[in-house]
């Protein structure tokens, strides 16, 4: 069950994300004509952006959610591309034959499941021999902001333990090369790529969206109902977002993992 939910805080990240400033590292293993399966694709803005890079090839992009699958088509069909398609999946089983696709991708996706090994198998499954799995996991513990505004601590602290009672893994970015391994993959590029929030819209627009989401989403009700937070802790550190967001030395950097498997 995915942590967030998708309230318009959660959705207002994903809509930022691109195939550069989120797969940069796939990016160079692309190939026109090549087939690509796009897991856990939210809004599609990453489906969209890979599309483009194979024309004379195809994207299928699927989640597990039916309802952000309207909101990705029509961004498709906004960006004239003719090459996509979109269907809801889940990732430990998908509906696809053995050796299906050129690339198989994954973007913040294995930390939100409860086999993350498993969806690895099943997403190395459906890859041609040659092709690659390829993916990019944050790792929570690993990020980092300034100033020290004591409540984000707090915050982080809450959030790994709602994401670990929700059966997922929020430091999932360290993670994934020992997972590739026990998925069997024996051919494996592990790199990171950063994600850094500094300028004045940056900030705003981040601390933003998490104070939001702090208080609407999805996650906050999980973080109420099962006692690891209340209501006034939740303000409380809606309240810190906003703090950080308007100090003018504010900088937070994501960390993320990624690893690009050759399917032998």
């Amino acid at each position: 069950m995915y942590t967030h939910g998708h309230h318009d805080s959660v959705l207002r990240s994903h809509r930022w994300r691109t195939a550069e400033n989120s797969a940069a590292y796939l990016l160079p293993e692309l190939r026109p004509d090549m087939t690509i399966l796009d897991v856990g694709c939210g809004p599609g803005t990453i489906s969209a952006d890979l599309a483009a890079r194979v024309p004379q090839g195809h994207v299928t992009a699927v989640d597990a959610a039916a309802g952000v699958l309207d909101e990705a088509r029509e961004l498709a069909r906004d960006r004239g591309l003719t090459n996509i398609d979109f269907a809801v999946a889940d990732v430990h089983a998908l509906d696809y034959p053995d050796d299906t696709f050129s690339v198989v991708h994954a973007h913040q996706v294995l930390q939100h499941v409860g086999d993350p090994v498993g969806a690895l198998r099943e997403m190395r499954r459906v890859t041609r021999p040659g092709g690659i799995v390829a993916v990019r996991e944050c790792d929570y513990a690993a990020m980092v902001w300034y100033p020290e505004v004591p409540v984000l601590d707090e915050w982080r602290a809450l959030y790994r333990r709602v994401a670990r009672a929700n059966g997922g893994e929020p430091d999932a970015g360290r993670r994934l090369h020992a997972w590739a391994r026990e998925a069997g993959f024996t051919e494996i590029t592990a790199s990171t790529g950063n994600w850094c929030y500094t300028t004045e819209q940056e900030r705003a627009w981040w601390s933003a969206l998490w104070a939001e989401r702090t208080l609407a989403a999805t996650y906050a009700r999980r973080a109420t109902e099962v006692g690891h937070a209340t209501t006034a802790q939740l303000e409380r550190i809606a309240d810190g977002w906003r703090e950080w967001g308007v100090h003018p030395d504010g900088w937070f950097t994501v960390l993320n993992g990624e690893i690009l498997c050759r399917v032998r």
